[in-house]
């Protein structure tokens, strides 16, 4: 999946995990891990083991998200519960490192991997988090994600229980956030600082708005 800012990657052990590795390193306190079954790594060996592992699944399908400037990978994503005969898709196991995080590079990421979905034919598009999650809860709600509801003790990981917070896209709502994301990641965007001009909430409220979606649906997207 090409972009003007990134490409995801299949996930390749040999190309991508010492970089990330490496990228990983820079998160010291290991916040990043809480939320997944696995990690933070230890020892390089450890994550190459993780990588090599990952690589060879198709579901969950995992990318590396690799800086186009940069050359390297600065974290990974992967499509899972694959579902062609219902038409329906998740996006998860994101992991990014510190330079990623809050750059219009994550974003473009999620995008791509959100057209793909639908270029495919799929028509249901979804995001799940623990519910204790404020920062993927948050994201999911920027993107674009609609809010479904918890479900109770979904799950148990790290010796903890997990309330699990629905989210998804459905191909209704896909024009509209195809419009949104396309004009929030033009480069017109963004000043010579990089900092956006345009929220990507008030594009998505305005492609709603202009093509008579109800565009409440949107109304809690933040930046």
């Amino acid at each position: 999946m090409e972009g003007r800012l990134c490409r995801l990657e299949p996930l390749d052990p040999e190309g991508h995990a010492e970089d990330l590795f490496a990228m990983n390193a820079e998160d010291t306190t290991g916040r990043g891990w809480t939320y997944l079954p696995y990690g933070p790594f230890q020892s390089f060996d450890d994550y190459r083991a993780w990588a090599e592992a990952n690589s060879r699944t198709r579901d969950p399908l995992f990318f590396a998200i690799v800086d186009r400037t940069a050359g390297k990978p600065v974290g990974v994503a992967s499509y899972l519960r694959i579902m062609p005969a219902s038409g329906s898709i998740e996006v998860g196991h994101i992991h990014y490192s510190e330079r990623l995080k809050r750059t219009p590079i994550a974003t473009e990421a999620m995008f791509l991997m959100m057209q793909r979905a639908f270029d495919l034919g799929y028509r249901r598009y979804e995001w799940k988090c623990d519910a204790l999650n404020a920062r993927s809860r948050a994201a999911a709600k920027r993107l674009g994600f609609s809010f479904e509801g918890i479900f109770r003790k979904a799950a148990v990981y790290k010796g903890r229980n997990r309330d699990t917070a629905w989210y998804a896209v459905v191909d209704d709502d896909w024009p509209v956030l195809r419009e949104a994301f396309g004009r929030w990641l033009e480069p017109g965007n963004f000043d010579e600082t990089g900092t956006q001009r345009l929220r990507l909430g008030e594009l998505i409220r305005s492609a709603a708005e202009r093509s008579g979606a109800k565009s409440e649906r949107w109304s809690g997207t933040g930046g």
